[in-house]
């Protein structure tokens, strides 16, 4: 009945899943988070994002990778692990804000969650320093682009 469901043992009781016997291999994930901007957000962000908080950009992007590498203490089954390096990128696209990381590590299970939590935590950290100029910042569409190595393979989803 939860075969399929890998956090959750023969009873249904969550569980970590245990990597001990799988072998380490080269792995990465990208994800983004997509926020729709208001006018007096735009206009900061275009003058550069400099606020009385800081740089929006320049701690969101902080913000995100300090998130990928405490995945483990904010997603209860997830795994710790040894991050080899972190890519975070904040572009203005009109009146949305498109942030996109991609985690690489090599280990026995994948950096997926690491990639989601970074472009959330980006995410909120954006919202975060703007919600002085406007509080009708919308974050939408947090996916997983795509995600590279072990068992599964790569895996690719089209952006929408």
């Amino acid at each position: 009945m939860f075969d399929d469901l890998t956090h959750l043992d023969a009873q249904g009781q969550a569980r970590m899943v245990d990597v001990t016997g799988k072998m380490p291999t080269s792995r990465s994930a990208t994800a983004r988070s997509v926020i729709e901007l208001p006018p007096p957000a735009v206009a900061v962000l275009a003058r550069g994002g400099d606020t009385r908080k800081g740089n929006v950009l320049q701690v969101a992007r902080i913000a995100g990778i300090q998130a990928a590498k405490r995945t483990a203490d904010l997603i209860p089954l997830c795994h710790p692990l040894a991050l080899a390096g972190i890519d975070l990128d904040l572009t203005l696209e009109g009146d949305r804000l498109v942030i996109t990381a991609t985690v690489r590590c090599t280990g026995p299970t994948g950096v997926e969650m690491e990639a989601l939590t970074a472009v959330s935590v980006a995410a909120l950290t954006v919202y975060d320093m703007l919600k002085a100029v406007s509080h009708d910042l919308v974050i939408s569409r947090t996916e997983l682009v795509n995600k590279y190595g072990g068992k599964s393979g790569a895996i690719e989803r089209p952006l929408s």
